[in-house]
């Protein structure tokens, strides 16, 4: 996607939102992997904590920089034309894994004094990078939807283990498309898939009318080892099955995947899925 730079060079960049409508369901553990994984590819890639009040990205790889977002957004007013985004970033270097990181505010407070206009510049300079993967909070805030109009794809992840958790996955896919985002733009993820649940994925699917586009499976312990290491899953747990999940969840990104047709799926009611249509009223 080309973007215009606050210095007017269009450059060309692939922007993947990672978004969800529930907080708490391994957003950041998503994006970090998927940078991570884009990376391993040979792919230069910057992440960007747009979670302004409670962005974990340097928690979770043991980080720590004064250089952030907001800070970014004040030397762009007061600065313009001596603005440099990479002033900005810092690094997270492991192995031969490298991607650049644009930090979330140190401070609560900073998230108000967000300027959606400003910050849409800020990711815009990011274009020189190959894909910008951008950690969004769990709401539809102007700054969020901003994001999502500018991203090539939003990675809309849901963890859908009861009811209410698949009201809120249904009522925000609805809401993305009501606000005109292409079905093909939008690429339903699914988290802790295998976990043990009375809602089937598939259950799921029948009730968006589109099938999930990658489901992760579920594994605490290596998500545990990573976050106590400060390593991405493929160093913290190389083995794991979702660490797997995630090499292949950033070759599709890339390309790099051979994609399969998915499955059609049966629109039969009945059983369990028979009793979600009564839920939802349908």
């Amino acid at each position: 996607m080309a973007i215009a730079t606050s210095t007017g060079i269009e450059r060309s960049s692939v922007i993947i939102s990672v978004f969800s409508t529930t907080p708490g369901i391994g957003k950041t553990i998503i994006a970090i992997n998927l940078a991570a994984g884009l990376a391993k590819e040979g792919y230069r890639v910057c992440l960007a904590d747009l979670d302004l009040q409670f962005g974990d990205v340097l928690n979770y790889l043991k980080l720590t920089s004064v250089n952030t977002v907001a800070g970014a957004q004040r030397a762009l007013l007061d600065h313009p034309d001596k603005f440099h985004v990479r002033d900005f970033l810092i690094s997270y270097s492991h192995e031969d894994v490298t991607f650049a990181i644009l930090p979330a505010p140190l401070y609560i407070y900073d998230a108000y004094q967000t300027d959606v206009d400003l910050v849409t510049k800020i990711i815009g300079d990011l274009s020189y990078f190959d894909y910008v993967v951008i950690d969004l909070n769990s709401m539809f805030s102007a700054l969020n939807l901003a994001m999502l109009d500018i991203s090539t794809v939003i990675n809309y992840v849901g963890v859908i283990d009861f009811l209410p958790a698949l009201k809120n996955y249904k009522i925000g896919y609805d809401t993305l498309i009501r606000f005109d985002y292409a079905e093909s733009k939008i690429r339903l993820v699914e988290n802790r898939a295998d976990s043990q649940k009375l809602i089937e994925g598939r259950d799921v699917e029948r009730l968006l009318g589109e099938p999930f586009y990658h489901r992760l499976p579920n594994d605490y312990p290596s998500v545990n080892k990573s976050i106590n290491s400060g390593q991405p899953l493929m160093f913290a747990a190389p083995d794991s099955r979702l660490t797997k999940s995630f090499a292949e969840l950033a070759a599709r990104y890339t390309n790099r995947a051979q994609e399969e047709p998915d499955a059609e799926i049966p629109m039969e009611s009945g059983g369990f899925f028979n009793g979600i249509k009564k839920f939802f009223g349908f």
